[in-house]
């Protein structure tokens, strides 16, 4: 073999070996790349949120039904200030170990940056339904062990006016077209949302949540 096809040799064995690489870590967690790209973005709206935990007004009342009316009309500010893009809080949920800076927006952009919140529907404390979006594979896949939420299990939402915390009541599949789900109910539920099953976006896996509290900023 001569010296050049040597090289052109090791060449593509060492891009096939990379290739083999990326795939098996994608597989057993998630893609490496557009996960770099997330980390980037997510150092980004922590930024954001800093600011607006800074600047923006915190909810507060002598009871918890003041509290609760005084978060919702923060909510309401909110959601007429922010932007697509931007960062508007932190969503924790500890049973799969997910803990992320939450971006307004589902937008293709803005999941890249991390779990978005459905611009459709309300901001948590709002009152109304809240939905948030994110990845299973790619880009941090922050909603990767979504499936594994079982109930009774806590996603605590911590907005720059309030921290909210929900419990798991249940969890379903439905077919991408079925946007009802985030549909207003009159009353506050969390739906979480992530393409099903892993590596398709064939389906949707479901989480829903009702709102247990409403306490002040965990600052």
């Amino acid at each position: 073999m001569s010296r050049g096809l040597a090289i052109v040799s090791v060449v593509l064995v060492t891009a096939g070996l990379v290739v083999v690489a990326d795939v098996a870590v994608t597989l057993a967690w998630k893609e490496p790349v557009s996960s770099i790209y997330g980390a980037l973005k997510q150092a980004g709206l922590d930024d954001d949120v800093a600011a607006l935990e800074d600047s923006f007004p915190e909810a507060a009342g002598p009871s918890t039904a003041e509290l609760r009316r005084d978060a919702a009309r923060l909510a309401r500010r909110l959601a007429s200030e922010v932007g697509q893009g931007e960062g508007i809080g932190r969503l924790r949920i500890p049973a799969i170990g997910a803990e992320y800076a939450l971006v307004e927006g589902t937008d293709s952009g803005s999941l890249q940056q991390g779990p978005g919140h459905y611009s459709a529907t309300g901001l948590p404390g709002s009152g109304e339904t809240v939905g948030i979006a994110g990845h299973r594979t790619t880009y941090l896949a922050p909603f990767r062990k979504i499936d594994q939420l079982e109930g009774g299990d806590e996603v605590v939402l911590e907005m720059p006016y309030a921290t909210l915390t929900y419990s798991v009541d249940d969890a379903r599949v439905v077919e991408p077209s079925q946007v009802g789900i985030v549909r207003d109910r009159r009353h506050e539920r969390l739906v979480l949302t992530a393409c099903h099953p892993l590596y398709s976006d064939a389906e949707r896996y479901a989480v829903f949540a009702d709102l247990q509290a409403v306490t002040e900023p965990e600052r």
